[in-house]
């Protein structure tokens, strides 16, 4: 959908239900709906809807882990790997 026809009133929404929700299936993308003109809530296709969840995710993964290096909260990688190193031992002698 176009950024110029994605604004739509509820009573617009009401009347043609069926057929943004296709339109959102077909083209991906997000509907803005008004009501006494302004923005009150958001339609958008499943799709869309997943790809911003995930990118949320991945941006507070980001976001903590900037806070654990401004914290001091972080090994070097040598230590890192020997740590992984020391786990993935410690597994293979569980299994036998």
């Amino acid at each position: 959908m176009k950024l110029s026809t994605s604004v739509k009133p509820i009573s617009y929404l009401k009347a043609h239900a069926s057929r943004l929700i296709r339109e959102l299936s077909d083209h991906q993308g997000t509907l803005i709906v008004t009501h006494n003109g302004q923005a009150k809530a958001v339609l958008q296709d499943i799709h869309t809807f997943e790809q911003t969840q995930e990118t949320l995710a991945l941006l507070k993964i980001l976001t903590r882990s900037q806070q654990n290096v401004r914290r001091g909260k972080v090994k070097s990688l040598d230590a890192t790997f020997a740590s992984l190193e020391r786990r993935i031992r410690g597994f293979k002698s569980e299994k036998t």
